[in-house]
């Protein structure tokens, strides 16, 4: 992956009309700092020329190239979009947007990376390395797009899933009590006739030894009176 951070403008020193001395010599000493690789101290030094003129794009763009290197990439880029709202220059606009870029490219931020980039050949059209990393950001962030595309897609066949699974149960469940209520009033049906035969049968029981009594008390009667008349 071809990935460039400009800090040229580091080595080159701005000339900037009605700009206290004090200023520029700051901007010099960062300068001076940023080639030893002492990232700290050159930030330091752009800060105090920036508590002198806050408006100053060079010690702007600086500060965001020591804090890039310094990993301090979110509070790089708030330096960096400082910068390119002052800044005049095309070239060194270009520029600017151009480490916006790449710090966004570094985070995996592909669309704004895109849109930096972008701005930055809209300054710079001459730029072949800004246009090979907008190309690659555009096709690593359609790539990501499908992976989202898929994801999103895998996650609604699992909810699919998961709501086809739970109808189901739910399905089985209803039919577990509708053959449970039925078992139930099988049994109760079958109780009732049990309990309807037991009482049929009790009365043919109490029936039939009703009629006993009757037939024996109706011999019993015969019997006295035979004895009577003999």
């Amino acid at each position: 992956m071809k990935r460039f951070l400009f800090v040229m403008a580091l080595l080159l020193a701005y000339t900037i009309s009605g700009m206290a001395q004090t200023d520029r010599q700051y901007i010099r000493s960062g300068n001076k700092y940023y080639r030893q690789q002492n990232f700290v101290k050159a930030e330091a030094e752009y800060r105090k020329s920036l508590s002198v003129n806050p408006e100053n794009p060079q010690a702007l763009y600086n500060l965001g190239c020591a804090l890039v290197m310094q990993k301090k990439d979110s509070v790089a880029v708030q330096q960096f979009e400082k910068a390119a709202k002052i800044e005049t220059g095309r070239m060194r606009k270009a520029k600017i947007y151009h480490n916006i870029g790449f710090v966004c490219q570094s985070h995996k931020l592909y669309g704004d990376a895109i849109n930096a980039y972008k701005e930055s050949l809209r300054n710079n059209p001459a730029d072949n390395e800004t246009r090979y990393n907008l190309a690659l950001c555009q096709r690593l962030n359609k790539s990501e797009q499908n992976r989202n595309k898929n994801n999103q897609n895998k996650n609604k066949n699992k909810d699919k899933q998961k709501k086809d699974k739970d109808k189901k149960q739910d399905q089985n469940k209803n039919n577990n009590n509708k053959q449970d209520k039925e078992n139930k009033e099988k049994q109760q049906e079958k109780m009732s006739r049990d309990n309807a035969e037991q009482l049929l049968n009790a009365a043919m029981q109490n029936e039939q030894a009703t009629q006993r009594r009757v037939k024996d008390a109706m011999r019993q009667t015969r019997s006295r009176k035979l004895d009577k008349n003999w």
